[in-house]
């Protein structure tokens, strides 16, 4: 009885490994294609101005000067997060769509 589940299981992964075998990957051949060097005064890290309340610290995060994220962080309770999704440099808020509101977000593993 178990042969017959056996002869099958086998001729599945035979044919899932032929499959992956014949499936493209990348072309390693070409040398990967490098940016362009960063000009004077240009920054990859972002902008983080921390704003120390009496019930909570604000770090507000910028690139170019543009707002993407803050993190609120509560003397009790944890952290949570306000982002901007569209990269329009505005928080989304939605007070008039109920249906679909923007909820902060929390980090719930790190590692």
């Amino acid at each position: 009885m178990l042969k017959p589940f056996a002869i099958v299981c086998a001729i599945s992964a035979m044919i899932t490994g032929s499959a992956w075998a014949g499936a493209a990957g990348p072309d390693l051949t070409q040398p990967p294609v490098i940016p362009p060097p960063l000009q004077d005064g240009e920054s990859i890290e972002p902008e983080i101005t921390i704003i120390q309340e009496d019930d909570r610290t604000i770090e507000e995060y910028r690139v170019n000067g543009q707002l993407y994220m803050i993190k609120i962080t509560p003397d009790i309770g944890p952290a949570y997060y306000l982002m901007d999704t569209d990269g329009d440099g505005n928080l989304e808020t939605q007070k008039h769509n109920l249906a679909n509101p923007e909820v902060p977000n929390w980090i719930l593993f790190q590692w």
